[in-house]
């Protein structure tokens, strides 16, 4: 050591000088020694390809690859550099013959470089070809050997050399030559893409073939004199064709390469994408938009979720149409008219409050809020339904009609807990058409609501009723990413699982799309929750399904926004939804989430928590909410007679012949729409003539609706149609009396309808019976 020290004293200015070459030499090399754009590539969850995007100097460069296949390894090798893992980054017995050569010949006819050599060349592009930048080269390669191993330095040949054309590097010539994964390439295929880099501007594939199946057929001879194949592979190999010109790369999932482009541009990203699944939706897309651009419906998109792990399964983001119908949008993140496809939030969040039993009769009469006149799509009207029924129909009134009960503001606030980022205004802006389209919202988002309501299910079944924090997370399409659900809770996010569960009970029995209407009646069918979606002026489709361990979106429709017949939910986007189903595995049902539900006595006939007037019960579990819910309000004790045929009292019959029955009681108006889908409802008996007392009679409007403007055409001969006034009456054989404007106008009696010429303007309607009975209604007539 103290001879060491001596030597630097004694020879100091050496000693600075090469201590300065040290450090120069340590530091001359790069620490990236490619700087090039790379193309967006995603890969499947089990690193299959799905799709790449173009780099942005128009070359195919995929991103650095560290996986070599041993073949090609090999096939590099023995074809470049035969004493790759001897030499220390050059080989002097190379450059001695390739100099002579050189010099012999009087011009550069071989190089002598090594494979580490090529690396530092193709790292220094544009460089001349002389001794002096051989010299660098070699300088740069020892420094490359020192810091890097060999297979490293293989790994930056591989991605960086010159295949032909503007393919760079491996993985990228691999599927533009061969159609498949470097790793799946035989020796044939890998002794070719070992020898393209050698001469890529002379050697193509598709071009100069004699030159190239030379070169690689004595590669393979080297292979097979160096025991590396056996005879038989080599006459097998040497039989393979040469490629005749590239394919196109896959394209599984284009639309959600250009998601994964705007945030990992030029990188390689391995997404929780299914292949196989993925490629079969894509066919189930494609089949589908066929048919339906007979119709001039020109896109649809499918989403996949799973609901354990709230990662992306398969990604169609649209349909192979063509530009001039916006094939490359992707409408899954773009928002669209919701239709009814937000009708089970509000069922859900009526039932977690208490204002709702699963099967509660709610009114289904026409009706009008100011100057919104709701329909349903049938144009029919039930006068009362179960609650759930309603839902799994999708009728509009009652669904509006419980939104009005509900309050606007307060189901606004479940959506915006919901993160529907579409919502972006307040509940005001949306008034009551919310709940029928009047708001956007996205496939995205949708789905990934369904699906935290499908895990908040299964969370709770799992962990002995516990809630998680973070239920409503977003989803996922990066396999490196794990969702975080949170803490458990005993406290429920958002609905609680009762609510949840009934909600989905009723969704499971919507009528499925034509030809798999019998569904139920086969043991291994798929039980579904699913609900569909048809946008004002049919220009949206939805269905939206969901099981235990899957949730499926589907958006049917033109991306400009023009509607078509027959762009309804159902009939469109349905039978996608079932398709994709199809070719999912089978899953069990929710469990019922007892620790959120009590059994108590319903009234069979109207849904409501039993009175003692319901003659008919049934004991069914209801949430917990559920309790505070009125009892039925339908049922009424009447006293008939024996033949239940008349109203009696002690007045005109003994008391040992009076029948005390529960009567199911309608009010009329409801009654008058009830009994036309209810040919068994019975009306409340009429109070015999010989008895003492008097009925509650009742009567109503059937038209117009309150506050109506009506506009009264004409005939071809120029009259004006009368308006026809329309009411219902408890006791119809009653005289009632109509006014209009306090001018008489006329009586009816056992039909009370009523035909009138009333002038421009705002009118009101009286009505009197002979029990002194009134009602009216305020009408507005314009020409």
């Amino acid at each position: 050591m103290y001879s060491f020290f001596q030597l630097i004293k004694r020879h100091k200015k050496k000693s600075v000088v090469f201590a300065l070459l040290l450090i120069v030499y340590y530091f001359c090399l790069p620490s990236d020694l490619f700087k090039d754009p790379t193309a967006t590539v995603i890969t499947s969850q089990k690193n299959e390809l799905l799709g790449a995007q173009i780099a942005s100097d128009g070359q195919w460069r995929f991103p650095h690859n560290d996986s070599l296949p041993d073949k090609f390894k090999i096939c590099i090798v023995q074809f470049e550099d035969a004493y790759f893992y001897e030499h220390p980054g050059f080989n002097p017995i190379s450059i001695f013959k390739a100099l002579k050569d050189n010099v012999s010949s009087g011009e550069v006819k071989r190089g002598g470089s090594t494979i580490t050599q090529q690396v530092i060349r193709l790292s220094r592009k544009g460089q001349a070809r002389t001794y002096l930048e051989k010299a660098k080269e070699i300088i740069l390669a020892t420094r490359l050997e020192f810091r890097d191993s060999k297979e490293d330095i293989l790994a930056y040949y591989s991605s960086n050399a010159p295949f032909g054309g503007n393919v760079v590097g491996l993985d990228a010539a691999s599927w533009r030559y061969f159609n498949r994964d470097a790793h799946q390439l035989s020796w044939a295929e890998s002794a070719t893409l070992a020898v393209l880099p050698n001469a890529p501007s002379l050697i193509y594939p598709g071009k100069n073939q004699k030159r190239l199946l030379q070169k690689r057929n004595r590669l393979l001879k080297k292979l097979l004199e160096n025991e590396i194949i056996d005879s038989l592979t080599y006459n097998l190999s040497i039989a393979e064709s040469l490629p005749e010109k590239p394919y196109a790369l896959p394209e599984i999932a284009p639309h959600l390469l250009q998601k994964v482009a705007t945030t990992n541009r030029g990188e390689r990203t391995q997404t929780t994408i299914d292949s196989k699944l993925q490629e079969r939706a894509n066919y189930i897309v494609k089949n589908q938009y066929n048919v339906f651009k007979q119709n001039e419906i020109y896109n649809a998109s499918v989403l996949v979720l799973d609901v354990h792990t709230r990662k992306v399964l398969a990604y169609v983001g649209n349909t192979p149409t063509d530009r001039a119908h916006q094939k490359d949008v992707d409408i899954i993140d773009k928002p669209r008219s919701t239709g009814s496809i937000l009708k089970p939030f509000l069922y859900a969040a009526m039932l977690d409050a208490g204002d709702l039993l699963p099967n509660t009769l709610v009114t289904d009469i026409p009706s009008q809020f100011g100057s919104y006149n709701p329909e349903n799509f049938n144009k029919e009207y039930d006068g009362v339904v179960p609650a759930s029924r309603a839902l799994s129909r999708s009728l509009n009134v009652p669904a509006v009609r419980m939104l009005q009960s509900f309050g606007l503001d307060r189901f606004h606030q479940y959506l915006k807990q919901l993160q529907l980022k579409d919502l972006k205004y307040n509940a005001n802006h949306y008034g009551l058409s919310l709940i029928l389209g009047g708001a956007e919202s996205n496939l995205w988002d949708l789905c990934k609501s369904y699906a935290s309501l499908s895990s908040t299910l299964n969370h709770f079944s799992e962990t002995s009723s516990a809630y998680y924090s973070n239920e409503f997370v977003e989803p996922t399409f990066f396999a490196s990413e794990t969702i975080n659900f949170g803490e458990k809770s005993t406290e429920k996010t958002l609905f609680d699982a009762a609510s949840i569960y009934l909600t989905y009970e009723s969704m499971k029995k919507v009528n499925r799309p034509q030809g798999d209407e019998s569904w139920e009646f086969f043991d291994d069918s798929k039980q579904i929750a699913w609900k569909t979606g048809t946008s004002f002026g049919f220009r949206d489709a939805w269905a939206i399904g969901t099981t235990k361990d899957y949730v499926v979106g589907v958006w049917v429709g033109n991306a400009d926004g023009e509607g078509r017949p027959g762009l309804v939910g159902v009939q469109t986007a349905a039978p996608i939804l079932f398709d994709v189903f199809d070719i999912l595995p089978n899953s069990d049902w929710f469990a019922k989430p007892y620790d959120e539900m009590r059994e108590v006595t319903i009234c069979s006939k109207s849904g409501h928590r039993a009175s003692t007037n319901c003659d008919i019960t049934e004991q069914n579990y209801v949430q917990n909410s559920g309790l505070k819910t009125e009892p039925c309000p339908y049922h009424i004790l009447t006293h008939v007679d024996a033949t239940e045929t008349y109203q009696v009292n002690s007045s005109c019959e003994n008391l040992s012949n009076i029948k005390h029955k529960s009567w199911f009681v309608l009010p009329p108006l409801k009654a008058h729409y009830y009994k036309t889908k209810n040919p068994f409802y019975k009306p409340l008996p009429k109070l015999r003539l010989d008895c003492m007392g008097e009925n509650q009679v009742t009567m109503d409007f059937i038209y117009p609706k309150k506050n109506n403007a009506l506009f009264l055409p004409k005939d071809f001969d120029g009259k004006t149609n009368e308006l026809i006034l329309k009411i219902t009456h408890s006791k119809p054989e009653s005289s009632v009396y109509w006014y209009v404007d306090k001018t008489y106008v006329g009586t009816t009696k056992d039909i009370h309808e009523l035909a009138i010429l009333p002038k421009k303007g705002k009118h009101t309607i009286t009505v009197v019976d002979d029990f002194g009975n009134e009602v009216k209604r305020l009408i507005s007539i314009s020409e």
